[in-house]
């Protein structure tokens, strides 16, 4: 994918004006040569020192010109790179918030965070260095090249020998570190993975005495990012004291060959040899010197374009969950949530996760799912907001296949609290109001009355800033069972058609648990409830209950009735009850 598509026309603008800056800087540069051989030529012919000082005030003045061009080139360089990565950077942010797990999952966490950071990072420096130095390089050397070529034809085969020497270095160097840059910015992938797993996970690492373990995975990404490193290091490093004896060879080259054009000419003509070669030396310098700046970039260029090729990967990937166009589902079947007939494996899976499910929630309803471990209780849930999409068979909103709402419609429908309860870094009221619903967000009011619902009024007004009371990211600095409180009072206060929560009380004590519960059931009277629990007593006042098993419906009913007609099902409560207390019921 072309990423230089997200150059804007002022980006364009300011490329042109570079090299017009630099065109002048170069023929700044290319004048001084000539001033070098006036003044030599008048310092060995008793010339004046009025026509010296003339010349060298010309040269002064070329080397501050060219200087001052250059810091104006640097100045408009910075601009294009640094706009263009803001570009990029939110470009990639804005593709990977449409992606949905499947695509999240393919590139990984830690290489989304690699791709949106460091790999722009490295593209950012090529573009800030490239119109310095990528644009300087070919116009110095053809412009030199072209001043020197009909000059003496001894010099310019010496200066043509080491220009092919230091391209032929070049190229060999370059071939072999090439497939280096691609496995350096997976190693980065790797240690960021690495990183990030242990800040994670380190009060389970801790509890464990697992800091050494953890420091074994961690050395091993470093040492493996190390040594790539240090190869492409070594190997670059090679290239300027190969260039520096190739420079000092081309110098002394013209120095040995003037000696004998010196000794082979005239007294009178000997001024003039010095006078040239000196011009020749100083152009033959520049020749070299630009081959070498084409060097500086191309270390960095390899590596850029392996960031581009990654950050291409991401901003070309198709996102698996397309939008729909409906905003709206039928009118008289506000709230309802249809599953006809739906099974779903994930993507490059062999066995399906869940088997011709089908049941109705409508409005008002309260559906409870339940079920052991991987039966496909939260798998199930995650489809109504379509984080996946059925393999087969429909999921209906209001009467409508979920696919074809708008995201956007879709999510405004649906108040979603997850298994792991999720909060940002801001204040306990940023979080309760997270996100909009229509363009809208919910008031103070709203705010604190879905935290009353939630059961979190009192640990929130005992906190000294109460709502505006800080967050940590992640919510580090709040208890689970308050974490998922919040979660659910975010929910509360969105005033969704259908509230989801995936195993959302199962952080809670039985009797904020119960007293929770009591609350939602007279807040959510007019919406749809689906519920994912493991607890008996969170589910048994569920107007309906699903009991799923290796991803097949194998109970659909009130608890009563699926303690005599589900043997799972009472498995599972006698697991958590004892009889007496069934049979009391």
């Amino acid at each position: 994918m072309n990423i230089f598509k997200y150059l804007q026309k002022w980006d364009y603008l300011a490329i042109l004006i570079c090299v017009g800056l630099i065109v002048a800087q170069v023929w700044l540069d290319l004048k001084l040569p000539e001033y070098l051989n006036l003044i030599i030529q008048y310092a060995t012919t008793n010339g004046s020192m009025n026509d010296i000082l003339i010349n060298g005030a010309y040269m002064l003045a070329c080397a501050l010109g060219s200087g001052l061009l250059a810091v104006c080139t640097g100045y408009f360089a910075a601009k294009v790179s640094a706009g263009f990565s803001n570009r990029l950077r939110a470009e990639v942010f804005n593709k990977v918030q449409s992606f949905s797990m499947e695509e999240i999952n393919k590139f990984s966490t830690a290489s989304l965070i690699t791709r949106s950071t460091n790999d722009v990072t490295q593209i950012q420096l090529a573009i800030a260095m490239g119109l310095q130095v990528l644009i300087k390089a070919p116009i110095l050397a053809i412009w030199t090249i072209c001043k020197i070529v009909n000059q003496n034809w001894q010099w310019t085969t010496a200066t043509a020998i080491a220009i092919v020497a230091m391209v032929a270095l070049f190229a060999i160097i370059i071939g072999i570190t090439f497939p280096k840059f691609r496995k350096l910015q997976k190693q980065t992938d790797d240690m960021n993975a690495a990183t990030r797993e242990n800040l994670r996970g380190i009060r389970v690492i801790r509890a464990y005495n697992a800091e050494n373990y953890q420091q074994e995975k961690f050395d091993k990404a470093n040492s493996n990012l190390t040594k790539t490193n240090l190869f492409v290091n070594r190997m670059m490093s090679l290239l300027f004291p190969f260039i520096n004896i190739i420079l000092s060879g081309v110098t002394l080259s013209i120095y040995i060959l003037a000696a004998y054009i010196f000794n082979d000419t005239a007294v009178i003509g000997r001024p003039l040899v010095i006078a040239n070669m000196m011009e020749y030396c100083s152009y033959a310098i520049q020749v070299v010197m630009a081959f070498m700046m084409l060097v500086m970039i191309f270390i960095m260029l390899p590596r850029a374009i392996t960031a581009g090729r990654r950050i291409g990967e991401v901003l070309s990937t198709p996102q698996s969950i397309a939008d729909g166009t409906l905003t709206e589902g039928e009118k008289d079947k506000v709230g309802e949530v249809e599953f006809d007939h739906v099974s779903f494996k994930y993507p490059d899976a062999e066995e399906y996760v869940l088997h011709d499910v089908s049941f109705t929630a409508k409005k008002g309803e309260t559906v409870a799912f339940i079920g052991s471990t991987g039966s496909g209780k939260s798998t199930l849930i995650n489809l109504v907001p379509r984080f996946y999409d059925a393999t087969s068979g429909e999921v209906k909103i209001d009467g409508v296949n979920v696919k074809d709402y708008t995201l956007e419609a879709l999510h405004n429908k649906l108040g979603y609290v997850p298994q792991k309860a999720v909060l940002f870094s801001g204040t306990i009221a940023s979080n309760v109001a997270f996100g909009d619903k229509n363009g809208t967000k919910p008031d103070d009011e709203a705010i604190k009355n879905a935290i009353k619902v939630a059961q979190a009024k009192d640990f929130v007004e005992k906190k000294e800033q109460q709502y505006d009371s800080p967050i940590e990211q992640g919510g580090a600095n709040v208890s689970g069972g308050q974490k998922q409180r919040l979660s659910i009072a975010r929910a509360v206060a969105r005033n969704p058609e259908i509230y989801i929560f995936d195993d959302t009380f199962s952080a809670l004590d039985y009797k904020t648990d119960k007293k929770l519960r009591s609350a939602l059931k007279k807040y959510t009277k007019d919406a749809t409830v689906l519920l994912v629990a493991q607890r008996i007593g969170t589910i048994k006042d569920a107007d309906k209950i699903i009991v799923l098993e290796n991803g097949k419906v194998v109970g659909m009913g009130k608890h009563k009735n699926l303690l005599e007609t589900c043997p799972v099902y009472k498995e599972i409560a006698l697991s958590q009850l004892s009889k007496e207390e069934l049979g009391n019921e």
